[in-house]
């Protein structure tokens, strides 16, 4: 089973072989959490997203096109839940509770410096608008392609390219001011 690829797993779902879904969910649950997570910046948030995401999997899996590939779909569905989660709520700033997010680290030498970058990145990344906060989370963070994250959004390669390098640079004088206040 673990042999199979996405595409051939969701062929077996949509045959209602619905115990193939089980080695999807594992193969992504963390990955979409994340992206939930660095996209809402809400724990709570983040799992109930992650459940919804596969329930659409579920509900919606005869509209699966193998030929599109099963990580670009799924990623597209967790996409517009987080468009309507921004719908819904009508605010694109955050209430991010940094001590709840970072996993416990010892204060000392360089940990503690690496859990202050850290830190410091977050608050820097919660400062940007959810868009581009999204295409930095799938860029890097999920690894996506340029070409996957260009389909998603429904634009091309050169311009997820230009964005991400315009969002990089906002994030890193984001992060140099947020640096410069914890002086």
């Amino acid at each position: 089973m673990e042999a199979l690829s996405d595409e051939d797993l969701m062929a077996l779902v949509q045959e209602e072989k619905l115990n193939y879904m089980e080695v999807l969910f594992g193969r992504y649950q963390k990955r979409i959490y994340n992206y939930f997570l660095k996209c809402t910046m809400d724990p709570e948030e983040s799992r109930d997203l992650a459940q919804i995401t596969f329930i659409r999997v579920m509900k919606y899996r005869a509209s699966f096109n193998a030929s599109r590939g099963f990580e670009g779909w799924l990623f597209q569905i967790a996409r517009n839940l987080v468009k309507d989660h921004f719908r819904k709520m009508k605010v694109y700033r955050d209430q991010f509770n940094l001590a709840e997010t970072l996993p416990e680290r010892a204060e000392e030498g360089d940990a503690g410096e690496q859990l202050e970058r850290e830190e410091l990145l977050y608050k820097a990344m919660a400062r940007l608008e959810p868009d581009k906060r999204e295409l930095l989370v799938l860029a890097k963070f999920q690894g996506m392609k340029y070409e996957q994250i260009a389909e998603l959004r429904d634009t091309t390669v050169s311009a997820v390219k230009v964005q991400v390098h315009r969002t990089i640079a906002k994030l890193r004088d984001f992060y140099l001011e947020e640096e410069k206040s914890e002086a």
